[in-house]
């Protein structure tokens, strides 16, 4: 919601700098025939135009790529000024004449951090032909903190150009913003990834461990087999690339931890794969199914003494694909699930549920969250529908298994 409002309120910001300009562009561009509309309309289609050539630049923070990406672009908007962007009181980038009354500028880059006002200042220089004679230095702010400043130099009346800096100096300042917010959120998803990782249980990688080590003597290869798919496993839930990954690799993992798993329950789990093949490449986030089927693996084998079935099936639902796990497990009362995904309590409890169900509604919306059907002995039904196109949401690159390159991974009934 707070990057819908940025968005929402930097369009007004940036309409206004195009008013404010519109007249030094509308008297550059003339009347060619070339670009439709008033000069009004024209100077503000240029000003939205290059605003947006300058904002992915500068999506990425306030850094030196960045500040010299969005400056030359950005410097058209104030006629022949001179333009430069500051993180602190250092100069990240510098397009225009007037370089050498740098340092008068940064004394006034230095007001602004002190005060987080603008700064209007005029320029004396002994050069006849230098075209600075005024300079303004307006503040980027970021949630009330000032991390630099906009600087524009130029000649002629400044008055114009000083509130045209301001303006953009506001759009700045959101798409800074902005690119704190992705931080922020890639740092949640990254926070959230390694609190599912911590998950994994000491518990089950000893008794991985211990179920291989008991084939060592007895049937060496099959120790063998179940060594390379514990490496396997391990490779994929510790990766360190890509938020998002297919249906296809986290099936694998998973088949590869019910495998680890049946070498120590054997015939006490039955497990029945139904997978369409053509929601097989669908991008899906990191370990977004494995905890499911560990809480299925949980709650239907260590908490009971019967046999455990487990299903996981995914079909394809138009422009989404729909993938479902249930289990004949113990189940659980609907308070205490919905105590869980709500994070209240304060328990351990049921962190992989809250945990995929929290990262599936900031991915796709509310409306894509888990939907879980249960009841204390009656196990546990859980529905996700994943969009099987979504902008931004790509997987990342395949990984390679620990015993050479994966074939196509073909789902079967077990």
């Amino acid at each position: 919601m707070n990057g819908l409002a940025l968005v929402a309120a930097g369009a007004p910001l940036l309409f206004a700098a195009g008013l404010a300009t519109g007249r030094l562009l509308a008297r550059r561009s003339g009347r060619d025939g070339t670009e439709p509309g008033t000069p009004v309309e024209r100077a503000t289609f240029r000003t939205l135009h290059t605003a947006s050539l300058a904002a992915p630049p500068l999506r990425a923070g306030l850094t030196g790529d960045a500040a010299r990406k969005a400056v030359r672009r950005l410097r058209p908007l104030f006629g022949t000024a001179a333009l430069g962007l500051t993180a602190g009181d250092r100069l990240l980038a510098w397009d225009g004449p007037g370089r050498h009354h740098e340092e008068p500028a940064l004394d006034r880059v230095r007001q602004v951090l002190a005060t987080g006002r603008t700064q209007t200042f005029a320029v004396g220089c002994p050069d006849p032909g230098c075209p600075v004679r005024w300079g303004t230095a307006a503040p980027l702010t970021v949630d009330q903190r000032v991390l630099g400043a906009l600087v524009v130099l130029g000649a002629g009346e400044p008055a114009p150009a000083v509130r045209a800096a301001e303006e953009v100096a506001r759009w700045v300042s959101v798409q800074l913003e902005l690119a704190d917010l992705d931080r922020t959120r890639t740092g949640l998803v990254e926070a959230e990834i390694r609190a599912l990782r911590a998950q994994i249980s000491p518990h089950f990688v000893y008794n991985s461990l211990a179920a291989i080590a008991s084939f060592v003597r007895t049937d060496p290869e099959r120790a063998r087999e179940l060594l390379l798919e514990f490496a396997d496993f391990a490779r994929y839930s510790f990766r360190r690339h890509g938020e998002f990954t297919t249906l296809a690799e986290e099936l694998r993992s998973i088949e590869q931890f019910l495998e680890l798993v049946r070498a120590r329950f054997g015939q006490r789990l039955e497990v029945t794969l139904r997978i369409a093949p053509e929601v097989l490449p669908v991008a899906v986030p990191f370990l977004c199914l494995q905890p499911l089927v560990e809480n299925a693996v949980k709650h239907g084998l260590e908490e009971s003494v019967e046999r455990s079935r487990i299903t996981i099936a995914a079909q394809d639902e138009g422009a989404t694909a729909r993938i479902v796990i249930e289990d004949n497990g113990v189940g659980m009362e609907p308070e205490r699930l919905r105590r869980i995904l709500n994070g209240e309590g304060g328990s351990t409890a049921g962190i992989g549920l809250r945990n995929v169900d929290e990262r599936l509604r900031q991915v796709y919306g509310d409306d894509h969250g888990l939907v879980i059907e249960t009841g204390v002995g009656a196990g546990m039904k859980i529905t996700i529908r994943v969009p099987k196109y979504r902008t931004g949401v790509h997987s990342g690159p395949p990984r390679t298994a620990a015993r050479g390159p994966d074939e196509p991974w073909r789902p079967d009934d077990r």
